[in-house]
């Protein structure tokens, strides 16, 4: 199962064996001591094996043995997979706001950030995942169906986090709004929150033009659970920009919106080899 080549956009699912676009789904290698490595960067060394980023999906690799199959060897996967990667797609989510922050692409706060967006700068909406649905429709409404726009931009609109968590990026107890500008570390922070959406079994998230008329019982009141972005097909996108790959395990990721720690490492970054 290893032997097909990693080129072009599209890879194969381990599990499911449908071929879908590299953004879609989580590639692992297997490491010189055979423990299993979430390449949630997708550049580490080795031959890889891609599964959907799909709750049951991971659940259906670990359970039955995938990994070793196609590896054709002994692979030491952890009991806990799921909740690792999860903890490395949330931190992935920090570390990507954070180099925005610092870049001057993210603005963060009700007036500032709904400014960003009513000026037609925004290519991404971070709101939190445990913020008001009341205030987020507001937020949408008043710039999107407003009288500020011409209601026909396509922004994105994801919710993979804690108002916390996104606050203690931008120095604040909470923060519920974050506009960020078009580029490539908007492009890989939606990506990794799909992907967050997809382990937590939650549908993805619609355009903000379609969020601002949601009723109240829509998803932005959704509690803890990542949703993001609509679906993509035949799209590929690099999971993340230069400098932002991390492993999944590294330590200090914000799960839920407190800073846990609790991700352990999956093996060395560096020295995942070829597996077989």
């Amino acid at each position: 199962m290893l032997d097909e080549p990693e080129t072009g956009p599209l890879r194969r699912c381990l599990a499911t064996r449908e071929r879908r676009p590299k953004g879609e789904m989580i590639r692992f290698v297997i490491g010189p001591d055979r423990a299993l490595v979430a390449d949630l960067a997708g550049r580490l060394p080795g031959r890889g094996m891609w599964l959907s980023a799909r709750a049951d999906v991971i659940e259906t690799a670990r359970a039955r043995g995938l990994f070793a199959r196609a590896a054709r060897a002994p692979v030491v996967v952890p009991s806990d997979l799921l909740a690792r990667l999860r903890a490395g797609l949330e931190e992935r989510i920090v570390s990507h706001l954070g180099l925005a922050r610092r870049a001057g692409q993210a603005v963060a706060g009700f007036d500032k950030a709904g400014e960003f967006l009513a000026a037609g700068r925004a290519g991404l909406i971070v709101q939190a995942a445990d913020g008001s649905a009341d205030e987020c429709r507001r937020f949408l409404g008043d710039r999107i169906a407003g009288g500020q726009g011409d209601g026909s931009r396509v922004v994105r609109v994801v919710r993979p986090l804690s108002a916390a968590a996104i606050g203690a990026v931008f120095g604040r107890a909470r923060t519920v709004h974050v506009a960020l500008a078009h580029g490539r570390l908007a492009e890989a922070l939606a990506e990794a929150a799909d992907k967050l959406a997809g382990l937590a079994g939650v549908s993805a998230e619609r355009p903000a033009a379609q969020a601002a008329t949601e009723s109240a019982g829509g998803d932005a009141g959704h509690q803890g659970a990542a949703q993001a972005g609509r679906e993509r097909t035949g799209e590929a996108r690099d999971c993340g920009s230069a400098g932002t790959a991390r492993d999944c395990g590294s330590a200090g990721t914000a799960r839920g919106g407190v800073s846990a720690g609790t991700a352990r490492d999956f093996g060395s970054a560096g020295a995942a080899r070829q597996a077989g």
